[in-house]
């Protein structure tokens, strides 16, 4: 695999192949945010949903906005040639995708209010671009985790939705904090802003509204 380009993190971070770094660039795969936001609203459609065929649809169709399309603007970006690579480590590169992928948040949300969706997956994807708009606020000026943020905000979410059981999901958070941090595309206060914007502003947003 090719080595992102990242900035505010340290200049001469090269990819090994040693296990511990494989097991970071593992992490970060499997927890990034387009893995997360996709399928964190089908849980919550299956939960909240009158039945379970019904929640799994509005929840795939949520999907579809808040995580299909966005990551599909990056991945046009990345073929083009105008972003570093699917995580975005560029972080001047960041502010058109993000802002655009909110675009597809925010139509989402109409459709979703306007068709009669279950309260709680409505409750999410307004709490997904709360926090998407303030990390990309933010990424405009300094390099805050989206991985952080995303991981943190689905762990709050999880534990509203299902109970104090959930809490114990934030052993993903750290897992993917550290991840961020071992593979050197983020500072550790880069990812401890990442990870309190995801559970303040998604956590507390998802909590007033479903």
């Amino acid at each position: 695999m090719e080595p992102e380009i990242v900035d505010e993190v340290l200049p001469d971070a090269t990819p090994t192949r040693d296990p511990v770094t494989r097991l970071a660039r593992w992490l970060t795969e499997i927890f990034a945010p387009p893995v997360l936001v996709a399928v964190l609203p089908i849980v919550i459609g299956v939960h909240a949903g009158r039945t379970v065929g019904s929640g799994l649809a509005w929840g795939l169709f949520a999907s579809l906005f808040v995580g299909v399309i966005p990551y599909a603007i990056v991945l046009y970006g990345v073929l083009r040639g105008r972003l570093s690579d699917r995580h975005i480590g560029v972080r001047e590169q960041r502010t058109k995708p993000l802002a655009l992928g909110l675009v597809s948040v925010l139509v989402g949300i109409v459709l979703l209010a306007a068709l009669g969706a279950p309260r709680a997956v409505t409750a999410l994807v307004v709490a997904m671009f709360v926090g998407g708009l303030v990390a990309t606020v933010i990424n405009h000026f300094w390099k805050l985790s989206v991985h952080a943020s995303v991981a943190a905000g689905t762990t709050l979410v999880l534990t509203l939705a299902f109970g104090p059981a959930l809490l114990a999901t934030a052993v993903m958070v750290a897992a993917v904090g550290w991840s961020r941090v071992r593979l050197r595309d983020h500072t550790t206060w880069q990812v401890v802003a990442g990870t309190v914007v995801g559970a303040v502003v998604s956590g507390l947003a998802f909590g007033l509204l479903r």
